[in-house]
């Protein structure tokens, strides 16, 4: 390039020659006129001559790039009309501007110019692509085709165009699909309850009800061509094809209805407890999976089925209630193990949930009882009282004892470490504890909850006595301090506190009541509990009675069957009337479920109840919340009531849509 430019220095161009040509005929004309005269005409001809010979070779080098262009042109187009790949070029809103004849093959139809790209690939927007700065690839789908498009945006002076090459992917995606289709999923089936079932069947009847459960099973895995083995009397493992995994989730595992309808002479209707393992790395993770679903199931009370897909998890049935178990093993055997993580601990927090209830509180002050009897000391982290606990929790402090008895979230967190037992009582929702940080302070975690398990439930915890059969958390403490020594000795507050809470939870012994439930208000009587003195924990003022009449009162009825109400934020005791007007709604004939809604501190609470046909529990997991079949509740942040209201309506819609589809209103 240096060379090039030094040589065009040292090489003059033909006007410098003319120019010099010139002014040497000035000279001549000077001295000798007539020789001048014949220099003028010999310069005027070299003009003439470089001129012509400079237009010349611009007319050749124009006519030589006009050729080279032309053909290069003529190749590209034949190379694009005869490319192996589909090609279309489309304007800005996706009007089809060329095609070439693979794009038209691919198609199968005539192609009308200017027709929309969008009527031939469905899911090619070709607004979005406009929109991007850089080239893009997505996937698109003909009726048995899969191509993968490729599109690069073109800038003219008049406008942008899209040219998109197609590539045929059909292969890869049907190997794809093969192998997904094909990878195992593993199920792991426990019938729930199964010695009460066998004990409420004749002895006759026994082998007719265990030979139509071995048969529904057997026939359900023969119709998805899975494999079963039966490795225990009530426990069963099924191998399959994920192919058949969507099928199965599309009739909602109809296999929990076909069990619940054995009738051969057993009271109680067999249930089963389903859990699957999807997408796992390899067989021992899909059993972790498996294993960890059907756990799930089980603590959410059986009847149902829970899909693990990796972290996703998908739930299906649970319709029923749950079967008392009539035998109190497992109650002495969880004593036994919280004595012992209570003894090898030197420092031992009870803690409550947020917004505590009866139920919550009499189960903490239960505990500390049985606490102090093993000798050692405990503290209830507890924030702060609410109305629901508030007469319950003045009178408790009435007491000398119980003065320091509670700590606060701020407190509890200096206290904590690696030598404490936090026992966390009706919940086992990290989020929903009341000090939620404290969690991962501390090596020992107990839990004591009588909900059905949510997905977010507490996995670090060394030992979780979940029973959803129980009435309420009180009732499993009560039984818990029976086993968890022999000289436990109640103060009737203690006494009366966990009454509450099993008066509160049962609805005065209304709902969710067993056996086990008045044994264990047995023992509180005998222990000192007034009831007389506990339903004087629940009396309304004249204004919160007037709160609850005006919610019940402003009700509104969907579907026939449920009431929504609202309560109005210039109720005293937002709370309590909340809960109230909720189980008073329930009163009305022909309402199966009732949700009540109110503001209070900052938050939207709702509150659910229904008879048992409705699981109001699956309603409020689509709002965040839990619960039971029958009582349920949830808390929403950051809307308002009327915002709330619409969500809580589309989730009872999407509720009632699907039991619509299993035939069950």
């Amino acid at each position: 390039m240096k060379t090039r430019n030094f040589m065009k220095l040292i090489t003059p161009s033909a006007a410098i020659y003319l120019w010099i040509i010139a002014v040497m005929d000035a000279f001549l004309l000077y001295y000798n006129f007539v020789a001048g005269i014949a220099g003028a005409i010999v310069l005027t001809y070299l003009m003439y001559y470089n001129r012509s010979s400079i237009y010349s070779r611009k007319k050749q080098l124009t006519e030589y790039m006009e050729n080279i262009s032309f053909n290069v042109g003529k190749n590209i187009k034949d190379i694009l009309v005869h490319l192996p790949f589909p090609l279309v070029v489309t304007e800005e809103e996706g009007s089809i501007n060329w095609y070439n004849s693979k794009f038209s093959e691919i198609i199968g139809e005539k192609i009308i110019l200017g027709r929309n790209i969008k009527d031939y690939f469905e899911s090619l927007e070709i607004e979005s692509i406009m929109k991007e700065k850089e080239d893009m690839e997505m996937e698109v789908t003909t009726t048995d085709r899969h191509y993968r498009a490729m599109c690069n945006i073109v800038k003219t002076k008049e406008k942008r165009l899209c040219i998109i090459y197609f590539v045929d992917v059909t292969y890869s995606v049907n190997i794809k699909k093969c192998y997904r289709d094909s990878r195992p999923v593993l199920f792991i089936i426990h019938v729930d309850s199964y010695e009460e079932i066998l004990q409420s069947t004749d002895t006759a009847s026994r082998p007719l009800l265990v030979a139509e459960i071995d048969k529904k099973i057997n026939k359900w895995v023969e119709e998805v061509q899975g494999y079963v083995r039966k490795y225990d009397d009530d426990k069963y493992i099924v191998f399959m094809e994920q192919r058949y995994l969507p099928s199965l989730q599309d009739r909602k595992f109809d296999i929990l209805d076909d069990i619940r309808n054995i009738s051969v002479g057993n009271s109680i209707s067999p249930t089963l407890s389903i859990g699957v393992g999807v997408g796992g790395d390899n067989f021992l993770q899909l059993n972790e999976f498996a294993r960890a679903a059907k756990d799930l199931a089980q603590g959410r009370g059986g009847d149902q089925a829970v899909v693990k897909n990796r972290e996703k998890l998908y739930f299906y049935g649970g319709k029923t209630r749950e079967v008392e178990k009539r035998t109190k093993v497992k109650s002495r055997v969880m004593a036994h193990a919280l004595r012992q993580l209570i003894n090898q601990s030197k420092k031992v927090l009870i803690m409550t949930h947020k917004m505590a209830d009866p139920d919550c509180l009499g189960a903490a002050m239960g505990m500390y009882r049985g606490i102090k009897t093993l000798g050692k000391d405990a503290r209830i982290i507890m924030n702060a009282p609410n109305p629901s606990i508030e007469i319950l929790y003045s009178r408790i402090m009435e007491d000398d004892e119980y003065k320091t008895l509670f700590i606060d979230c701020k407190d509890a967190q200096l206290v904590a470490g690696d030598d404490t037992l936090i026992i966390i009582v009706d919940t086992h929702r990290p989020g929903y504890t009341e000090c939620p940080d404290i969690l991962d302070k501390v090596s020992n975690l107990a839990i004591i909850d009588h909900h059905r398990r949510s997905a977010d439930f507490i996995k670090e915890a060394a030992l979780v006595y979940q029973e959803t059969y129980a009435s309420s958390t009180c009732e499993l403490v009560t039984e818990i301090l029976q086993y968890i020594t022999d000289d436990v000795k109640l103060r009737p507050i203690e006494a009366e506190a966990l009454m509450a809470g099993i008066f509160v939870d049962t609805k005065n012994f209304t709902f969710k009541t067993g056996v086990r439930t008045f044994e264990a208000a047995s023992f509180l009587r005998r222990m000192g509990a007034d009831t007389t003195s506990v339903k004087q924990l629940f009396q309304d003022d004249i204004n919160t009675f007037i709160g609850k009449a005006e919610t019940v009162m402003n009700a509104r009825i969907i579907r026939d069957t449920i009431a929504i109400s609202i309560c109005a934020e210039n109720v005293k005791n937002h709370l309590i009337v909340t809960a109230q007007a909720a189980d008073e709604l329930l009163k009305i004939q022909g309402i199966k479920a009732a949700f009540v809604i109110c503001r209070y501190n900052g938050s939207v609470y709702i509150s659910g109840r229904s008879l048992g046909e409705v699981n109001v529990q699956l309603i409020a997991e689509k709002l965040g919340g839990g619960g039971h079949l029958t009582v349920a509740g949830a808390q929403l942040e950051d809307v308002d009531i009327e915002e709330a209201k619409q969500i809580l309506l589309k989730a009872i819609e999407e509720y009632m849509d699907e039991n619509i589809k299993e035939g069950d209103f």
